[in-house]
């Protein structure tokens, strides 16, 4: 059986519909009801995630509390979360035997690595750039991974964190960007270099169970894969329309057919290449297929990602934009 945490949210649910398509057995628990979640309760309530831990083969922990959260809720409401809710599951899924435990984190946990210096090139994350977190958020990732790593040190439990990059549907939380780009056009422009679709993440973890056990731990970026390489890098910060232009020359015909266009400056790439290597992830969604759906007439995004839609963060609206930014 596999446990899905968090399995009324977004990629929660994503994973339990997968999941339940292909014929396997799977336990949903959520603080939040929902058709795809089995159980009510909260990770915090280290009594609960014992009961529901027994007869468990793998767990895929998605529950947390997210970057749009920071304004909303406490500090303490993180750590207790994201920090001892990933404790208590670790510490039952280790005295279950559990084979396989999945971790989702972010690529936010990159915090201020994500910027570089005024006139440098654009920053080439892999998974050997060291995070400096930037709010609570990224703090209780880095340390919910960090008690990933030592369960496996420890206790032999094997880990795999995964750290997705953007694949929420909800706008973008600055104004700014809100205002000069049309939504499609900025999720579009991000599959360059920070975005995956739902579907590829979703691929991304069933592999991660399959391949826990051999590999024993490890972190691996989640996000689609990039068409730049290093030597483009000094471009990309400087004029990234020259950049794209250079390895996707098609795009100025469908981005002028659909009145859109490229941010004219790119500060990171996330590069996927470990997660490609390592755990045999073969993302579809990447740039040039999605220009080529466009074309095709074809919604961009998957049928995972149209079918779950958006969850949002929060029971009630803001006025200044989906959710209220730092």
């Amino acid at each position: 059986m596999i446990l899905v945490t968090g399995s009324s949210g977004h990629l929660g649910e994503a994973l339990v519909r997968t999941l339940r398509k292909n014929g396997r057995e799977v336990l949903g628990i959520d603080i939040v009801p929902s058709e795809f979640t089995s159980e009510l309760g909260s990770i915090v309530d280290r009594h609960f995630v014992k009961r529901w831990m027994k007869g468990v083969d793998a767990v895929l922990h998605t529950a947390t509390l997210h970057k749009p959260h920071v304004v909303t809720h406490s500090r303490q409401s993180f750590v207790d979360t994201n920090v001892a809710g990933t404790l208590n599951l670790l510490e039952e899924a280790s005295a279950a035997g559990v084979g396989s435990f999945v971790f989702t984190s972010t690529t936010s946990a990159f915090g201020r690595s994500l910027t570089p210096p005024p006139q440098s090139p654009a920053a080439w994350v892999t998974e050997n750039v060291t995070p400096v977190p930037r709010n609570i958020y990224g703090v209780t990732k880095t340390a919910a991974e960090d008690l990933c790593e030592l369960f496996h040190r420890n206790s032999a439990l094997p880990c795999i964190i995964l750290r997705t990059s953007r694949f929420f549907p909800e706008e973008d939380d600055r104004e700014e960007t809100r205002k000069t780009y049309d939504d499609a056009n900025v999720k579009v422009n991000e599959f360059l270099y920070r975005r995956v679709d739902l579907e590829d993440v979703v691929s991304a973890h069933l592999l991660a169970i399959e391949k826990a056990p051999s590999i024993g731990f490890g972190r691996y970026i989640v996000s689609a894969t990039t068409p730049f390489t290093p030597e483009d890098l000094i471009d990309l910060r400087a004029n990234a329309p020259l950049a794209l232009k250079r390895k996707v020359p098609e795009y100025e015909t469908e981005y002028a057919r659909c009145g859109w266009k490229m941010f004219p400056r790119i500060d990171r790439v996330y590069v996927n290449e470990r997660a490609r290597n390592q755990l045999g992830w073969r993302p579809l969604f990447d740039f040039k297929y999605i220009l080529n759906r466009l074309k095709a007439g074809t919604d961009p995004r998957s049928q995972l990602a149209r079918t779950v839609g958006s969850k949002g963060y929060h029971s009630r609206k803001f006025a200044e934009g989906p959710y209220p930014a730092e």
